[in-house]
């Protein structure tokens, strides 16, 4: 099954969560689309609830069926509890880390960036958006990129850069300090149920 590329909007008021990261698309229509979105009142079974909260959390971060699973068994081989090693997997991720330093306001942005080259790590050039960050590493934008009007109307906007890492706005570089904790990644997902989900 390839990537999504369609209406992120859609998705996000089908599963209840803002999927860009900016919120506006359940400001207007916080309810499914549809005729039947705004009076639709039907009680989901346990296999659809982990589903759907499968479903949040790989449109979230754009990613298609295969490399899910494939991160996910790869949570599975690590010590400590599965669903948590996935999280953390997935937010180590370089377009994951590329969003949350705030160069880019919506991940698909922040994998657009990686997919051009104009992002490196350790001063090499990495457009791999998938490639897995380890502590210590640096993450910048190459000299030619670095006055992209999308990277300055990010920086902008952006006024939260988690603990996890660092950022220094003058030399757009940030740094991967240390894995994340769970309590620092997305709260509205359940990992629990999208374990509970792979292991039917």
């Amino acid at each position: 099954m390839a990537r999504f590329t369609g209406s992120v909007w859609k998705k996000s008021r089908r599963l209840g969560i803002s999927l860009t990261g900016t919120g506006k698309e359940l400001e207007r229509r916080p309810y499914a689309p549809g005729d039947h979105g705004p009076t639709q009142r039907k009680k989901l079974s346990e296999y659809a609830l982990q589903l759907q909260e499968k479903q949040k959390l790989r449109y979230m971060y754009g990613i298609n069926e295969r490399q899910f699973r494939t991160i996910f068994d790869r949570a599975g081989k690590q010590k400590g509890v599965h669903g948590e090693n996935f999280m953390i997997l997935l937010a180590s991720r370089l377009d994951a880390v590329v969003y949350q330093l705030g160069l880019a306001r919506t991940r698909r942005q922040a994998r657009q960036l990686v997919n051009h080259g104009h992002v490196t790590v350790d001063g090499g050039r990495v457009d791999i958006p998938s490639y897995h960050l380890k502590p210590g590493q640096t993450i910048t934008l190459r000299e030619k990129s670095r006055n992209l009007d999308i990277v300055k109307e990010a920086i902008e906007v952006n006024n939260f850069i988690p603990d996890y890492l660092t950022f220094d706005e003058d030399k757009l570089e940030g740094s991967f300090v240390r894995f994340p904790e769970r309590s620092e990644l997305p709260a509205e997902i359940n990992e629990q149920l999208i374990v509970e989900y792979y292991s039917r």
